[in-house]
């Protein structure tokens, strides 16, 4: 078996989404894939974490009060970095 990777991102870090971040059924109180977290929105790291099943790396990212949303590491950027370019062909 090989080693799970360790985490890019630790407890306290600067991040902003690099993706939009849509509801997956975790905010019952949102409708299912409302938008939650804008592309670029500023947030930090409070909690580090791995998925039970998966053993991937989870981060936990308050991103405005009262709002901390589980993200993985591709939805993740440092908050010096710039913002990626979208792709894809969107509506």
């Amino acid at each position: 078996m090989t080693q799970a990777n360790e985490p890019r991102f630790e407890w306290g870090q600067q991040v902003q989404a690099a993706v939009d971040l849509f509801n997956d059924g975790t905010f019952p109180e949102q409708p299912a894939d409302a938008l939650l977290i804008r592309r670029g929105e500023a947030g930090e790291i409070v909690q580090v974490g791995r998925h039970t099943d998966s053993g991937g790396v989870v981060y936990m990212v308050e991103f405005k009060p009262a709002r901390i949303v589980g993200c993985i590491e591709p939805e993740l950027i440092p908050r010096q970095e710039p913002i990626p370019q979208q792709t894809g062909g969107g509506a």
